[in-house]
């Protein structure tokens, strides 16, 4: 959800990749909670770090909180630890609203980020 939401909201200011240290599919409730506002992540794919060339890496933002933390071996880039609970990781009752709740924390922190760092503008920013 953090790579389609950064996309939309930095429109093409950075280049956003996303991988974790477990990677699976993209979520169903991922793809619906997104789709929600939007945006759609149906043919994003679920990709491991070691899929990324971290030299071509600025900022690292890990979102876990109690799972494992992917390793990002390297030392020339920022990083950045917002910790979000995994919406998987709810009871089937109550996925759904854990990933739009998700989804508005990520949005919400993606919105501040981009306004410091300039890749959203501060007067027409959702």
């Amino acid at each position: 959800m953090a790579e389609g939401l950064a996309r939309s909201l930095f429109a093409g200011r950075a280049s956003v990749m996303s991988a974790g240290s477990m990677p699976a599919r993209v979520h169903p409730q991922a793809i619906s909670a997104l789709a929600e506002v939007g945006i759609d992540i149906s043919q994003q794919s679920s990709k491991s770090v070691a899929a990324i060339d971290l030299r071509q890496v600025d900022l690292v933002i890990t979102l876990c909180a109690d799972e494992v933390c992917p390793v990002v071996p390297g030392s020339t880039f920022e990083r950045l630890h917002w910790p979000l609970a995994d919406p998987a990781a709810a009871v089937p009752a109550e996925a759904a609203g854990r990933f739009r709740a998700t989804r508005d924390e990520l949005r919400r922190r993606l919105e501040v980020f981009g306004r410091e760092r300039g890749l959203i503008d501060r007067e027409t920013a959702p």
